[in-house]
């Protein structure tokens, strides 16, 4: 199993409403690549989040399931999404 962990730290100009929809375009990958297992995304809660404000979270069966996730055409859109609204973003990869 791999999982995949990304935080996204939103552009200083970029809205409520974007955040908001940055989330539901994350959610909506959830059931859409072969292999993945499970997908979680939403917004912190806590002050420690350092302006990393939006998370999420993949699991996947393997490291081929997240090789395809990256190029899949319904990934696509949402990076680009990302690319527009958001000013950094983290990402960590691991198999357990």
């Amino acid at each position: 199993m791999v999982e995949h962990i990304v935080i996204f730290k939103m552009k200083p100009e970029s809205t409520e409403a974007e955040k908001d929809e940055l989330i539901r375009k994350l959610r909506g990958l959830k059931g859409k690549v072969e292999g993945m297992v499970d997908l979680s995304a939403g917004e912190s809660f806590t002050e420690r989040h350092k302006g990393y404000k939006v998370g999420l979270v993949v699991r996947f069966t393997d490291r081929e399931a997240l090789d395809r996730y990256g190029p899949h055409p319904a990934h696509v859109p949402v990076k680009e999404y990302v690319a527009k609204v958001c000013e950094d973003v983290i990402a960590v990869d691991y198999e357990f």
